[in-house]
Parts: structure tokens; sequence; C-alpha cells
């Protein structure tokens, strides 16, 4: 353990909130812990006023991860309530304020928060930023990005692309990329037989996995419109391939809908359109044979150190960082974000097989670690003498 860092306050999403960030500053938080730091996590008491969540519900059902320390007490949106939580820290005095940015809506509120508690002249603020622009564009992003981005002494990102737009905003502050750790907190791969069982899925499909909120920047139109090319060149019902949809639509569902009647696709999609709760993860993972991620554009994803967890293949379209995460060939196949190119990326590997990929999976995996982010983070802060 580093002697010049001991108390470090993760403030992000956690439970009793739901979702991939609250999963991740879990497992960030339980891996400082296990260095030997004093590790809690400052998470929301009310995360986003429920006319902007799109979902069902922001709140989990799962049981509160055991010995970890998290206070629910932020409030998005009540500056008094930055204020004093802010005041809260700078005399706490953390050594070091790990602060996750996902959505320029945050800004306001985390830019605030930390550059109150950097009063002290203690604690480094050191930002995780999973996104710079954000996905879905908003009036005021630029305007909020840039001012919690100047509350922050260092950044670490997930990806080469949104390196590139931190340093558009942040040239000169210290910056490094660190590869996206393992999901590693779902529990351990189950047999593919038992998956399905559980799943109530038939053992001898070639089933292709589309997984996690259903959103317009993931392409789920643009891999149902593949699946219709290969409905009509005979592969679906000659290779006896299935689609399942597994997550939450977050936006109106109508389009998707349309386009599954207008192709008539139904028998070759298997829909499971709610919240995946944290502890049946696994089982969607392990019963899929491709995971597909048809994004029209992306930072870094969530889903692909999952589908390296469980060593499963992927498709994943040519934006972002996903082609530096999946190497073309070894970990999946890498194609252009529109239909054809992804029919054909299935199409190929159906004719490669599983099995050609999972020694480069086993490979690639062993870059996605936690020890190296926590220590990332870490050498961000102990660098500035913290």
């Amino acid at each position: 353990m580093n002697q010049s860092i001991r108390k470090i306050v993760i403030i992000g999403p956690a439970h009793p909130l739901r979702g991939g960030l609250a999963s991740f500053d879990q497992r960030l938080c339980k891996e400082f812990s296990k260095q030997g730091f004093e590790a809690s996590i400052y998470s929301f008491s009310l995360q986003y006023p429920s006319f902007l969540f799109p979902g069902t519900t922001q709140f989990s059902t799962d049981p509160a991860p055991e010995n970890m320390q998290i206070f629910s007490c932020i409030n998005s949106v009540n500056p008094l309530n930055w204020l004093k939580t802010g005041l809260k820290l700078k005399k706490e005095k953390p050594d070091l304020i790990v602060v996750r940015y996902w959505l320029p809506f945050m800004g306001p509120a985390l830019g605030t928060i930390v550059r109150i508690a950097s009063l002290n002249k203690h604690t480094h603020i050191v930002a995780i930023t999973d996104n710079v622009l954000p996905h879905e564009k908003r009036p005021g992003d630029r305007m909020f990005t840039r001012y919690f981005l100047k509350s922050c002494h260092a950044f670490v990102t997930m990806s080469e692309k949104v390196l590139g737009d931190l340093k558009s905003f942040e040239p000169t502050k210290p910056a490094k990329q660190v590869l996206h750790p393992l999901y590693d907190n779902f529990g351990s791969a189950v047999p593919i037989g038992e998956a399905r069982k559980k799943l109530g899925i038939e053992a001898d499909v070639i089933l292709l996995l589309f997984f996690g909120f259903i959103r317009k920047y993931k392409g789920l139109d643009l891999l149902l419109e593949a699946m219709n090319i290969l409905k009509s060149n005979g592969v679906l019902s000659s290779s006896n391939i299935k689609l399942m949809i597994a997550g939450e639509y977050y936006e109106d569902t109508q389009k998707y809908e349309e386009l599954i009647r207008q192709y008539q696709l139904e028998e070759y999609l298997i829909l499971k359109t709610d919240f995946i709760p944290d502890q049946e993860v696994r089982y969607y993972l392990c019963a899929s044979n491709l995971v597909v991620q048809p994004y029209r554009n992306a930072t870094q994803s969530g889903v692909t150190p999952l589908s390296y967890h469980f060593e499963k293949p992927m498709v994943v379209t040519n934006v972002g960082g996903l082609p530096q995460m999946v190497p073309h060939g070894k970990a999946g196949l890498v194609c252009e974000p529109n239909p054809t190119s992804i029919a054909n990326a299935i199409q190929e590997f159906v004719r490669l097989g599983e099995k050609h990929f999972l020694p480069h999976l086993r490979t690639e995996k062993e870059k996605y670690s936690w020890e190296i982010l926590a220590e990332a983070l870490i050498g961000m802060a102990v660098s500035k003498g913290k």
C-alpha cells in the first residue's frame, strides 16, 4: 500500500442504485479495500429526477454489498446539498477522491462538490471520465463538462476516444488511459446447458446476444435489419440462429416492434426486455455463443469486459474504442455500423465457430485488471505529492 494514500472516497452511483456504474464503483471500492486502503462510496440520494430517467426504476432489489461503506447523500439537483456534501468531504480530508463522470447533467453537482472538498489543500481529485462528450447531445453539455473538468486535478479514461475528447478541454492536466477492467463481480461461469435451461432456451441453437440498456446509439435497429438480411439469405434457418435481446428499453419501443413485425423476425428472437438483476447476468452471457454490439457510436463499453470475463466472442462495430478492445479475428470480429456489414460478420462467426476465438479471448482478458486501474488512480494522486 502506498503510504501517502490511506483514505479514498469514490463519488458515483452505488447500491441501492442499479446498473453498470454502480457495479463498477462497488467493485473498485472492493479493490481499494483489498489493497489495504480505507475506502468508501458517496452515492446519490437522488440521482436523476424521474422525468429524466427513461427506465422503470433506478433502484436494485439485490442485497447490499457486504463490508462496504456506502453513503447515499448526493442530490443531483439541489445546490444546497452540493455545498453540504462538499463541506463534509473538505472536513473529512480523504487523501484521494475518485469521481465518476459519465453525463454532463452531473457536471454542476459533481464539479461543485469536489471544488469545495479540495479547498482543504490536501485532497487530490482524480476523475474517471467514462464520457466527455455524451452519446446523445443536449444544450449545455460543453458548459457543464468544462465546469466539471476544471474542478479535477487529473483524469483516467478507459478509451483512446475519450482521452482525445478530454484533451480538447484540458490539454495540460495529467491524464492516462487504462483498459476497462473485467466485470468479475457477477459470479463465475456456468455450463451453457445449465444457463439455457435456466432461461428456457433450446440447446441446439446458435444464440446471439444483444445485452444492456436499449438506446438509439447502441444500434439494435441495425442488428434487426442485419437479422432480416440473414433471414432473406436463408442463413438464420439453415444455421438455426436466434437473437436474444436482453435489457430494458430506455426509449420508445415502437420502432423496434415495427421492425420485428415488418421483417417477420418473431420466431428468430428471444425477448428479455426487462432489467437484468446482477445475480442473473451470468446466465445470459453463458447461454450465448456470440455477443453483438452494433453501436452507432461508442467510447468504450461495459459489455466488452463482461464478455471477456465469460469468454464470449464478440461482433463489434468500428466506432470509438471498440476496435481496440476487440482485436479483429481474435477476440471477435470488427465490422462497420451498417446492417450488411453486421450480417456478414455474424455469418463469418458461424463459419469460424466459437472455438476459434477462445484461445485469443483468454490471452486478451489478462489485460483487464482492477489492480491496474486502482494503481493508476493512486499513481495520479501520488505524482502530485499527496
